[in-house]
């Protein structure tokens, strides 16, 4: 660490504003870069002029958590309204609630099981000849067999990776997605809930402190570098290094907005699985705000690609190619003396937005604890491999 000066701090997102606003507290001037001109990164939202909706710019973003510390954290500068998401998926013509539970079930075979019938039916549907899935169609099959991995995970699957599910591994579907209830909550989580006045705002509140100073529309090199103490990186690792191995693989999106007067869908979220739809889902975004009014109202078709050199990166890709790329990106960072990768692009992997708060949260402090003791601060808090 350099000894004097001030921290540079790059992205307005989530990870930027929380270290910016923990390292400011503590008395350090901290300057924040963002190429856009916007705060919040991805989760920016903002009122549309002419339906009033609060539009969550970049795709929806829920806020779920069993992190009690960060619920208090973001409640603290903003007011989460309650809201469960659930999401409804569209396959052969017929509406289905996701994640597959034993509604879904019932209504996909035409049956009325009970949870146990439920379950003894759907292990008779299981490919039991797998016994170490390896990719994510293995893992799919050996848990819920062929007829609803064909309805409800190969299509969209395929559509949001741009690739044969057989190319996927089993890890991408880490948890059995099915319930023997009729419970139609998206995420397990304690804590769910949408600020009530969308997260930009959230994000002005944190960013609202003396010692900090913002600056949109700029780019930081990482030859700026040596003017400032440390450095907190969230942009992409592979372009602070200037694409020196390569780019990094990911995923992008491309948002069809459209309006509409009365209500569109019915619901916020409405998958579609079959592959002969090119749009993985279409969001209506008056439903993520379910406290407040509108007549009219604003939607999005959503369709993945692969991410190009002036696209906006959302997922990671992470297959073999990437990881080989990316354990050099590491290595070469962690020969940085003054630099700390931060976030999702920072770091190359997918992090909700509560595992986004909490690592920044751990990772100002441990900052801040390190000045005390003259130790080094390290690249990474937790190793992207």
């Amino acid at each position: 660490m350099r000894a004097n000066g001030k921290i540079a701090v790059v992205g307005a997102g989530l990870s930027g504003a929380v270290i910016g606003r923990e390292l400011a507290q503590a008395g350090h001037q901290v300057e924040i870069f963002d190429t856009r001109d916007h705060i919040a990164g991805n989760c920016h939202t903002e009122r549309d002029q002419e339906t009033g909706v609060m539009v969550h710019v970049y795709g929806p973003h829920i806020f779920h958590t069993d992190d009690t510390e960060v619920w208090n954290y973001v409640n603290s500068f903003q007011t989460f309204m309650p809201y469960k998401n659930r999401v409804k998926t569209t396959s052969n013509g017929q509406v289905y609630s996701l994640p597959v539970n034993l509604h879904t079930i019932n209504q996909f075979f035409g049956k009325n099981f009970r949870p146990d019938e439920a379950r003894a039916f759907i292990e008779e549907q299981a490919d039991k000849s797998i016994s170490e899935p390896r990719t994510f169609e293995e893992q799919a099959l050996r848990f819920v067999g062929e007829e609803l991995y064909e309805a409800f995970f190969k299509g969209y699957t395929q559509k949001q990776w741009g690739c044969s599910p057989t190319e996927l591994p089993a890890s991408i579907l880490k948890r059995l997605p099915v319930r023997f209830n009729y419970d139609d909550n998206y995420f397990f989580h304690k804590y769910q809930g949408m600020p009530e006045n969308g997260y930009t705002r959230m994000v002005e509140r944190i960013l609202d402190h003396p010692n900090i100073a913002v600056k949109l529309g700029t780019h930081f090199d990482s030859a700026q570098g040596k003017d400032f103490k440390h450095v907190f990186y969230s942009g992409p690792l592979d372009g602070y290094f200037n694409y020196e191995f390569g780019r990094l693989g990911y995923r992008t999106l491309d948002f069809e907005r459209f309006t509409y007067e009365g209500d569109y869908q019915g619901c916020a979220v409405m998958n579609y699985g079959d592959v002969s739809v090119p749009h993985t889902r279409i969001t209506e975004h008056k439903h993520f705000s379910p406290w407040e009014e509108h007549a009219g109202s604003v939607c999005y078709r959503e369709t993945a690609r692969v991410c190009g050199p002036e696209d906006i990166a959302y997922y990671p890709i992470r297959l073999v190619k990437e990881k080989e790329q990316l354990a050099d990106y590491v290595a070469r960072a962690e020969q940085e003396t003054s630099v700390t990768f931060v976030g999702r692009l920072g770091t190359y992997r997918y992090l909700d937005m509560d595992v986004t708060i909490r690592e920044a949260l751990d990772t100002a402090r441990l900052y801040l604890s390190r000045l005390t003791e003259s130790a080094p601060m390290p690249a990474f808090l937790h190793s992207p491999v």
